[in-house]
């Protein structure tokens, strides 16, 4: 049988990848970039390139738009907005929440529905075991599409919200760079006395499974049960004590030489929360300073 066509927006390295994916899955691929020639490695695998953007919609109900922002979405199909209709839009792009919701707003007034995404994978784990893009948007529409949309990583449908994608994209985003960085500043710290990033690397490991282990142990399962229930405690490990520790940490990156802007930036949040009236609680109780900043 004959697999549902495509269409694909954007030949960026995440765009391509996609559209690559879809041709070796058998998907009829249309393409359609500003710039035509990155189109040709595709166009040379049995991809389709659209003179204008207008036939790129006319090709397939389903289009896939992988760009810059979300004005590259505007820039690219504002003038042939008269063949949105009847598409279904799923613009994997990146942008602020409210951005997103504005676009779901757009995309009705063509006649067209949007599904926005935020891709958990970079290009080369597109398809691949593992690779996962959260949805919002109507979940009739993802289900419809879902078989397509599976070509590139695993459907999570998070809420009808057209912001929702990009508010857990950029939570999980957040996360991953924030740790990795905060593991490069541990690799700084303790290379400055001679010590290698491999020998710390154990050590990490093991703080990192233990986070997100399953168990009492588990901080990451226990916060997250202290968070929704509104339960702070600190028992004997409360937060000034922690607040201390990370002027510590903020001294040693001084004495050390090394960049000291983001334990600082980490210690100051925590002394907020003190200064807030939360000292005697735990660790959990610095989100009550980040939701109201």
């Amino acid at each position: 049988m004959t697999k549902a066509p495509v269409t694909v927006v954007g030949l960026g390295a995440m765009g391509a990848a996609m559209a690559a994916t879809f041709l070796e899955n058998g998907h009829p691929t249309t393409l359609w970039n500003r710039t035509a020639s990155r189109a040709e490695p595709l166009v040379a695998k049995g991809a389709t390139l659209a003179a204008t953007p207008a036939a790129a919609l006319a090709a397939s109900e389903l289009v896939i738009l992988s760009q810059t922002d979300y004005q590259a979405m505007y820039d690219s199909l504002d003038q042939a907005a008269d063949a949105l209709k009847g598409r279904v839009v799923v613009n994997l792009s990146s942008g602020s929440p409210d951005e997103l919701r504005r676009a779901d707003e757009w995309a009705s007034r063509h006649g067209a529905e949007l599904l926005t995404g935020g891709v958990m994978v970079p290009p080369a784990g597109i398809g691949k075991p593992g690779s996962y893009v959260f949805y919002s948007g109507r979940e009739e529409t993802l289900h419809r599409h879902r078989e397509t949309l599976g070509e590139l990583g695993e459907t999570t449908f998070v809420g009808s919200d057209p912001g929702l994608s990009m508010l857990y994209y950029q939570a999980q985003l957040y996360l991953f760079w924030s740790t990795l960085i905060a593991y490069m500043h541990g690799v700084a710290l303790v290379g400055t006395a001679g010590v290698s990033a491999e020998r710390l690397r154990p050590f990490a490991a093991t703080m990192l499974a233990d986070l997100a282990a399953d168990g009492t142990m588990g901080f990451l399962k226990v916060m997250t049960e202290m968070i929704d229930a509104g339960v702070v405690r600190g028992a004997d490990h409360n937060l000034r004590m922690q607040a201390v520790g990370a002027d510590h940490i903020v001294e040693a990156a001084q004495e050390a030489g090394i960049d000291a802007a983001g334990p600082r930036a980490l210690r100051d949040l925590m002394w907020r929360a003190v200064d807030a009236g939360h000292g005697a609680d735990g660790l959990a109780s610095v989100i009550e300073v980040i939701r109201r900043s």
